[in-house]
This record gives C-alpha cells, structure tokens and sequence, in this order.
C-alpha cells in the first residue's frame, strides 16, 4: 500500500489587484512615522524584493470556507471518488472566516465542518476539523492525513489549505502588498499505485521565535479602533528561513533514502521570491551543487502570498499547465516545504 494524492483543485479569486493600486496609499513606519520616499518607489522596491507583480483578493460575498469548498470540490471530482467515502475533511487556515469589511474572525462553526456543510456530505463519520499551523499548515494536514492513512484509521482524507489575507492586513503597512486569497485541496488515499508519500518532517521554534509573526496594531496612530492585522518582522523571518528550512528539507530528502540527483521539483510556500531561491540555493549547497534551473516553479508574481494555499494552488497549476515551462510527469520526486507563523517547518518528500 502506498499513500498518493490522487486528486487536486484550486480556486483563485478573480479580483486582481496590482502593484500600481497602492499608490494612493498612506504608508508608514510601525512607529507612526512618514515613510520618506513617494509610493511608486516603495512599491517598485518591494517589487523587487518579493517578486510580487500583482495579487488576487475574494470578492466580497465569499469567504475563507466558501473558497474553499470550491477548490475541494475540483479535487473530489479530479481523484474520481465518493465524497460520502471521506474519513477526514482537514481544513488548514489561520484566521477562519472574516466577512467583508468586518473586524472579527468567525470559526465557529469550524472552517472544516462548513466545507463539509457546502459539500453536501452526509456521512456523519467524516471528520472535519481545522489546522493551525501557520503558512505550514497544508503541508502538515498532509502529513496528519499520512499518518491517519498509514495508521489503518482513514483510507481517504480531503486536506484544504484556504485563507483570506487581504482582510487582515494593515492598508498603512507596506507588508499588506505581499498577502492574497486563495484555495487549493487535494485528496490522499491509500492506493496501489507506486510512489507516494516517502518521508516528512517538522518542527516547531518558539523559544525565541513564537512571536516573529504576530497580530499587531496600525501603523497609523491617530486610528483608535480595537482591530488587529497581520505583522511580521521581516529580517528576522528571512533569518530564520534561510537557515532552518534547507536543514529540514536535506533531513527529510535523507529520510526517504532518495539521492539529491533524483529531485526534478521543489514546491515551496510562495512567501517572497528572493527568500524562496535563497531557500532552494542554499539546500542545494549543503550537496555542493548549484540549484538546477526550473527546479522551483514559482506563482507569487501574479498571485501573491496567500498563506496555506500557496503550495497546493501552485501544485494544481503545475499539473494542469498552469504555470509556464513547468510540468510534473509520472515517477517525478518532489520536496514540498513551508516556513510560517509559530515559527513552524515543514517538509515532505513524494514520489508522483
């Protein structure tokens, strides 16, 4: 027995905004203060960081759960299975839903049980519950999906990674260009299939590193309503990035027992453009070779960092040709990896 994801859908919303629409924007420092330089130099200098061209946010009737259960539907239908013959409905996601222009998160009832509410499932013995783990948290559904699988105590799990950013971010803060919305789902089942799931890993810093993403104030003091937004402290993150993710992904590369030389693609969480390649160099320079070209399919240029869907919309689109001169073919090796909020790390190793 093998363990595969044997389906994948994506939602991406359809409100494009970019680059140039946070000109009229009133940035400023996390102290208060006039950041001084005109908008159309720190949007060109933040592109230049991050890579992000333009992103796309949920219209305004649609929530974290409704996105969600559109890209699981996509992948119920792609792996060709009876949704009454799931086990396990995992639903990662970080803030649940938060309606337009409301200030307060909604997760009760959970993310899961409304994806499974809209999906129509009747069985009572799917389980549906969500994940917080941070941008991680759809890789480390799959890995709990893995194990449920392996354990002989689910034979199919649906795992979802689905989140809308744009609602939490600070419109003074010049990080709210970097987040997005969207969905991506995959079915895992045990099949006789070859491949699969060879090898995960994970890990959690929080002695020192618990509060590098937090939820913070303004950046514009004169505003006095109770809300929060997403912040970060970017250096640190970038940091703790380069030196921590390349470690995890070479321990669990070496737990799969597959040579560096087999890996055609690394699927990592599309956080920043410049953070992501220095990720992928620097594992490739723990084997002492340069990072092969096309090795990192890359989709934050048009659709920004959409936290835990990131990985399986971008997994999606290179399966369905989405992405531009990148393909995954059956027997390819995959390392799918993350880094986010908690601190947390993640990886696993699949064999298509």
């Amino acid at each position: 027995m093998n363990i595969k994801i044997t389906g994948t859908g994506s939602y991406i919303p359809e409100n494009i905004e970019k680059n140039e629409d946070f000109y009229n924007h009133e940035f400023l420092n996390s102290d208060g203060s006039t950041i001084k330089a005109p908008n159309e130099t720190i949007v060109r200098k933040f592109k230049a960081i991050t890579g992000i061209n333009e992103r796309r946010y949920a219209k305004a009737h649609l929530n974290t759960s409704d996105m969600a259960s559109f890209a699981a539907e996509k992948a119920i239908e792609n792996a060709n299975i009876n949704r009454e013959d799931l086990d396990y409905i995992i639903v990662a996601h970080n803030y649940g839903d938060v309606r337009h222009d409301s200030i307060q998160s909604d997760t009760v009832p959970s993310i899961a049980s409304r994806v499974k509410h809209l999906l129509r499932i009747k069985n009572p013995k799917c389980v549906g519950y969500d994940l917080l783990f941070g941008c991680p948290g759809w890789v480390q559904g799959v890995i709990q999906a893995h194990a449920f699988i392996k354990a002989g105590i689910a034979k199919k799990c649906l795992v979802i990674g689905a989140e809308t950013l744009s609602r939490i971010t600070d419109p003074h803060d010049r990080d709210s260009m970097i987040y997005s919305d969207g969905a991506g789902a995959v079915v895992v089942e045990a099949t006789e299939d070859k491949g699969g799931i060879l090898a995960h890993e994970a890990a959690t810093y929080a002695f020192d590193e618990a509060h590098y993403i937090y939820f913070g104030e303004t950046n514009k003091p004169e505003i006095k309503e109770d809300r929060r937004y997403i912040k970060m402290y970017g250096r640190k993150i970038y940091e703790f990035a380069l030196t921590n993710v390349p470690l995890a992904m070479k321990a669990c590369l070496e737990n799969s027992g597959i040579p560096v030389s087999d890996v055609k693609k690394v699927l990592i969480h599309q956080a920043n453009e410049k953070m992501d390649e220095a990720i992928v160099k620097r594992f490739y320079n723990l084997y002492d070779m340069d990072m092969p070209e096309g090795i990192m399919p890359m989709s934050i240029g048009k659709l920004g960092n959409s936290s835990v869907a990131t990985i399986p919309t971008l997994y999606d689109l290179v399966l369905n040709g989405g992405i531009d001169q990148q393909e995954i073919n059956k027997g390819d090796v995959i390392i799918f990896a993350s880094v986010g909020a908690g601190m947390n790390i993640n990886a696993f190793v699949y064999k298509q």
